[in-house]
């Protein structure tokens, strides 16, 4: 019985059935791998069956903020209305990927208008000049532009920094409506109070909490500080809680370190220039203090802004040494610091606030903790605006209401299970408006006691120092600490193990390069003029340098020298 096994006819039989069912198997795992997301797929989707009208916000708000306020609008409309709302936000990035959509979808509508309706040749000055808030007045382009409607296919900006909203307000993505029905103008005239001193001021500490002409309007408060993991900390022997951003610097820290790449998000570029505004600030109090100076007022601050720069990279320099890494994803770092993986982070309060939140235990305590250095971060805002040419503007007016209305207010800043607050998860922001800080709201908030209108005037913003220098942090961090971030890394450890040799911390931390009168005008006039083959040739020169510099101070530890 067993020789029929070995007849020629069933061996062929065998080794055909044998191969069908290698066949079979590469065909059911290509048909899993083509059905697993549909089978994976929530049973509820984020989009309704069926819906009456649709709001496209572009956002880097993470999701539980997005899902607090969509439930919260979506259910507001339909009591308020009887339509379906269907909010459909769009998360490409951080603030600089979405500035770099917007800027792309509009200058592609604007180039449709331009030829068909228009009948214009398209040429690289128009595209130059269109979003160009330095083009002549008198350009056809940029007038063309200003004076039209085309859009995006997106109806609000919603989250970010002032920086980034003022960028577009000036590029003229952001509208500030008709005055009438829709955009905060409209909201201005309903609502005075909101857009006053007793609510949102124009101004608070120097820092831009709206736009004077209505294009944008912070949305709720923000600050940038420390999170950090007590377990981790006592691990390394640090005993103390980090209270200033000098203690990310200490070499105790080294490889513990959570940080974001600038180059990715905007609010990560704000906290960086927190740091250079607060040593601007140190050595302006300094020079004041010099006994008999003969320095006038504007050379006192000429110098203090020359050495407060050249301190507060040298500082940023440190705590980049002491990096683990650099993620692309601000969000990222409460969440390491959280699992123990750093020991800190910079990243902005209610990030660090919500990881303080989430491993809070039954006694109230916490294994990380959340600090805005007092005196080293100002308070700003998060903006929300109005996009030119938005698909449904009266419906984005009726959102930024909300999101300005006492309803939106509580929303950011109640705790969960309060009337008014969040469904399931407290977002730990503060209100932008200032008459909401009553007794019986803060008794509500997750974190009302923080005062921060009182808080805001330990630290004064002063946007003629480093404002307009905001793009060269960015780009000289990502260069130097960034790009550089493995030599600069081994560096340090190596200054750390010889026990940090004079000579070769003078040489690691040599900022001649970019100090600030080489940051504020050569440096500062390729970037803004937006060519990218002198902007890549800059970089490429700035990183060989820092890196061959970086290598040089290791050496240098090394010999003993």
């Amino acid at each position: 019985m067993s020789g029929i096994f070995h007849h020629p006819r069933v061996q062929a039989l065998l080794s055909w059935a044998q191969g069908w069912r290698k066949e079979l198997a590469v065909f059911l795992l290509m048909l899993a791998t083509l059905a697993g997301p549909f089978l994976l797929k929530p049973t509820q989707s984020t989009a309704p069956a069926r819906y009456d009208r649709r709001l496209v916000i572009i956002t880097p708000h993470h999701d539980r903020i997005r899902e607090e306020f969509g439930h919260a609008f979506a259910a507001h409309w339909k009591q308020t209305t009887g339509q379906t709302v269907f909010l459909d936000w769009r998360v490409p990035g951080g603030t600089s990927e979405i500035a770099m959509l917007i800027k792309s979808e509009a200058l592609a509508a604007f180039q449709l208008l331009w030829e068909t309706k228009l009948h214009q040749p398209w040429s690289p000055a128009v595209a130059q000049a269109c979003l160009n808030p330095k083009a002549a007045p008198d350009d056809p382009a940029r007038k063309a532009y200003l004076a039209s409607t085309v859009g995006t296919g997106i109806d609000l900006f919603f989250g970010g920094g002032a920086y980034d909203f003022e960028q577009q307000a000036r590029m003229g993505t952001l509208v500030a409506g008709d005055g009438e029905k829709t955009g905060l103008s409209a909201l201005a005239k309903q609502h005075p109070a909101w857009f006053s001193d007793a609510g949102i001021p124009e101004k608070l500490s120097g820092e831009p909490f709206r736009d004077p002409q209505h294009r944008w309007c912070g949305a709720c408060l923000s600050s940038s500080g420390i999170v950090f993991n007590r377990d981790v900390l006592r691990r390394l022997g640090i005993a103390e809680d980090p209270a200033t951003w000098a203690d990310l610097a200490d070499p105790s820290y080294y490889g513990q370190i959570a940080l974001s790449d600038p180059g990715k998000s905007g609010s990560v570029t704000k906290a960086l220039e927190m740091i250079i505004q607060q040593e601007m600030q140190k050595a302006h109090a300094r020079l004041l203090a010099l006994p008999k100076s003969k320095l006038t007022p504007e050379q006192i601050e000429a110098q203090a802004v020359a050495e407060g720069w050249n301190e507060g990279l040298r500082l940023i320099l440190r705590i980049s040494a002491n990096a683990r890494y650099f993620t692309d994803f601000s969000t990222k770092i409460p969440l390491e610091v959280a699992k123990g993986d750093a020991a800190a982070g910079m990243c902005i309060d209610f990030y660090g606030r919500s990881a303080e939140e989430d491993v809070r235990r039954a006694d109230g305590t916490s294994r990380v903790g959340f600090i805005a250095p007092l005196g080293g971060t100002s308070v700003s805002v998060d903006p929300i605006g109005l996009l030119r040419g938005a698909p449904d503007a009266e419906l984005a007016t009726a959102f930024m209401e909300f999101v300005l209305g006492d309803a939106g207010q509580k929303l950011w800043s109640y705790r969960v299970g309060e009337p008014g607050g969040p469904r399931e998860h407290a977002l730990r922001r503060l209100p932008v408006r200032h008459d909401l800080y009553t007794p019986e709201n803060i008794a509500r908030m997750s974190d009302g006691k923080e005062a921060p209108f009182e808080k805001a005037q330990a630290f004064t913003y002063h946007p003629e120092r480093t404002a307009a220098l905001f793009n060269t942090i960015r780009f000289l961090v990502r260069v130097i600490c960034v790009d550089s971030h493995a030599e600069l890394h081994a560096a340090w450890k190596t200054l750390i193990d010889h026990g940090m040799p004079e000579r070769a911390v003078q040489v690691l931390e040599d900022l001649a390069r970019v100090k600030h009168e080489a940051a504020a005008g050569n440096i500062s006039k390729i970037l803004s003029a937006r060519d990218k083959v002198q902007e890549t040739r800059l970089a490429r020169e700035l990183g060989d340098a820092f890196r061959n510099q970086f290598i040089k101070a290791a050496r240098i530890a090394e010999s003993g020298r």
